[in-house]
């Protein structure tokens, strides 16, 4: 019994769970984070008000460097990896950075606090003959569902697209006269992507002959352009089925693999009129952009 008191999660106080709350929904509301990005900062600021509360910091005013460095420290001691310790303290400087604004704090605590060094490690990508024989194998399938999961994977590809704006892409986002997708990526922005004929032939053909089929088992309409077998798309596991084959990387390690495989392809002539991430229009270069271009020079 004592032991489970000791393990127990102090309740946080007052004080903490109110400007927690304040902060996340500045984030929702100002930045326009999305859910999941906003359950992440929940959980990385309950894990930090946590070790506050047991450390019998019961006042967010009264937060000092070594409280964050203990912090920082027992993160490591309980085995995170710098990925997930870098995120957490991420979280923790934005949340410091926020009772500074709100004048709280007069002075920042985490003000010379270390990020654990993190190895940059370039994605596996899939080969030429692995891209077209999981292209092909979508197209080997009869009916509907073939007709998606072709159409998914040649926009995916063709689009470089995350998963998640993949399988949450509107109608309204599809332009078929200019042949582009307007997609709202992280933190709400926007940007148009333009589609080769491959992935537009196969859009059209799903929207026309698939799609509807699906459509009439929903019990309520939908505006996603794909559907599951029941209308659904929040069936994320049968949405996500022709991306198995691509590996474990996670949802948008699907994307991440098909994506980085691209460019190379288009540079070859061997994409057949697809289109890569180098010729997305409105996506801004990133550290991971950077990462591909290395990636593709060792080709």
């Amino acid at each position: 019994m004592a032991e489970r008191q000791a393990r127990a999660v102090p309740r946080p106080s007052l004080e903490h769970a109110r400007h927690v709350d304040g902060f996340l929904a500045h984030l929702a509301v100002e930045r326009g984070l999305a859910r999941n990005s906003l359950e992440a900062y929940a959980r990385d600021l309950a894990r930090f008000v946590t070790h506050l509360e047991r450390s019998g910091v019961h006042e967010p005013a009264t937060l000092r460097p070594e409280h964050l460095r203990r912090f920082a420290e027992k993160l490591a001691d309980e085995g995170l990896g710098p990925a997930s310790r870098t995120r957490t303290l991420v979280a923790v400087r934005r949340f410091v950075r926020h009772l500074l604004a709100l004048g709280v704090l007069e002075r920042d605590p985490a003000e010379g606090l270390l990020s654990p060094r993190k190895t940059q490690r370039l994605p596996r990508v899939l080969q030429a003959t692995e891209t077209e024989a999981l292209l092909a194998s979508a197209a080997g399938e009869d009916g509907p569902l073939g007709l998606r999961d072709r159409a998914m994977l040649e926009v995916l590809y063709g689009a470089g697209l995350r998963v998640t704006e993949l399988i949450s892409l509107p109608l309204a986002g599809l332009d078929r006269r200019a042949g582009c997708l307007r997609v709202r990526g992280k933190g709400g922005r926007e940007r148009i992507v333009p589609l080769g004929e491959p992935a537009l032939t196969a859009l059209e053909t799903w929207l026309a002959e698939g799609r509807p089929q699906f459509a009439r088992a929903a019990k309520r309409p939908s505006d996603a352009v794909f559907l599951s077998r029941r209308g659904h798309v929040d069936d994320a596991p049968e949405l996500l089925r022709p991306l198995a084959a691509v590996g474990p990387a996670g949802r948008d390690g699907a994307g991440t693999r098909l994506a980085a495989r691209a460019a190379p392809l288009v540079r070859d002539g061997s994409a057949r009129g697809r289109r890569g991430p180098a010729s997305r229009a409105g996506h801004a270069r990133s550290r991971r952009s950077d990462h591909h271009s290395d990636l593709h020079s060792r080709e």
